[in-house]
């Protein structure tokens, strides 16, 4: 294990945390180069991955691949609170994933311990029509429920990235999607089943908080084709203010936007207020605005990730701008994921990762700061 700084650093070390059962080298590279980057924002030394046997005897600040469950576990790999992680502690595994978003569909389903019927309540204003459900019959009463107002979109709550994901129109549709889903995927992970959008427009909005610094930001997410021709996830474009959710909505945001960033603080004050245990430093919220079946444009906050996401290059990217800059106020900052060998990243792009991973192909990461306009 190498520490950038000196072993004598008081201010401690900053480590990754393999958090999942698999991790692509790309992440694993991409994670590794954002803690180091945060090291020099917290004035601490980078330490590699995190190894439980050694004893450092000075503060761990941890940068985990996925969101922490357990208080008991995060005590263990001394995460106390926000300060000591970028990411979030659940107490819960499911808390961490979309099924969170929706009530059940009857006082009377299956509901998993520590459920909150209360954020559902809370949330509703915030978030498209739709039921969670962790067993066959009630997903499927609440399908039955939703398909008298048109076609319904079936989520697997443990899915990520839009994957795994179905749009039903009929009720044997319904049923067969259902039927295929196995019973420990229901129970455990639960389904979501919502209201159907066409022409979408998905935001991102979140906060990350490292040391003295709070950056808050909303944008859009840009999709790309992979080396085998499918769409996926292609990097984000954000805009980043040094400050609260106040500061951001203090911006001349579009409607559309203002109104994604008022419902992720719904959906963010929900989490706080619902789920003892929680904490994160980290916080990003999906939303999205669209057409129902009627052609009405509806809005809602889809899911949370607690953990280093995405979007996380262009975060660390604009924190460092803040604190490089102490002046500045905003920044648009953008980070961009394309394969391939022949897709070159611009000369002035920082790159995170370019080279074959074993589970994509050839992947090139990097990322882009530029003005925002004010830097007083």
């Amino acid at each position: 294990m190498t520490i950038d700084q000196t072993d004598g650093n008081p201010h401690g070390v900053v480590m990754t945390y393999a958090a999942r059962p698999h991790e692509p080298s790309h992440e694993r590279v991409v994670h590794a180069e954002l803690a180091r980057r945060l090291a020099v924002i917290l004035g601490m030394g980078f330490g590699g991955h995190y190894d439980a046997s050694a004893n450092f005897g000075r503060r761990v600040y941890l940068v985990p691949s996925a969101t922490l469950v357990g208080t008991g576990m995060a005590h263990m790999l001394g995460v106390s609170d926000q300060n000591d992680l970028f990411g979030g502690v659940v107490p819960m595994p499911y808390i961490a994933t979309k099924v969170i978003t929706h009530p059940l569909v009857s006082p009377e389903a299956h509901a998993p311990k520590g459920w909150s019927s209360d954020f559902a309540t809370r949330v509703r204003a915030a978030v498209l029509p739709g039921f969670s459900a962790f067993s066959r019959d009630d997903a499927k009463l609440a399908g039955r429920q939703l398909l008298d107002k048109g076609p319904v979109r079936i989520k697997l709550a443990s899915a990520s990235a839009g994957r795994a994901q179905t749009v039903v129109t009929d009720v044997a549709a319904l049923d067969a999607m259902l039927d295929s889903v196995s019973d420990d995927e229901l129970s455990v992970g639960g389904v979501v089943l919502e209201q159907n959008l066409e022409d979408v427009t998905t935001y991102s909005v979140g906060q990350v908080k490292v040391g003295d610094l709070t950056a808050t930001y909303t944008g859009t997410q840009r999709l790309t084709q992979d080396n085998d021709g499918e769409t996926v996830y292609g990097g984000s474009d954000l805009i980043v203010v040094r400050g609260g959710f106040g500061a951001l909505m203090a911006l001349e945001l579009p409607p559309g936007v203002h109104h994604a960033v008022a419902q992720a603080q719904v959906y963010d004050a929900a989490a706080n207020a619902c789920y003892p245990g929680f904490f994160a430093s980290r916080r990003n919220y999906d939303t999205v605005e669209g057409k129902d079946y009627e052609g009405k444009l509806r809005s809602g906050v889809l899911e949370q990730s607690w953990r280093i996401g995405g979007a996380s290059p262009a975060e660390v990217a604009a924190l460092e701008a803040f604190h490089t800059t102490p002046g500045l106020r905003a920044v648009r900052a953008s980070c961009v994921e394309v394969f391939g060998e022949h897709r070159v990243p611009p000369p002035d792009a920082t790159v995170l990762f370019r080279a074959h991973d074993a589970d994509v192909g050839f992947i090139t990461k990097y990322v882009e700061v530029k003005a925002y306009g004010n830097t007083e």
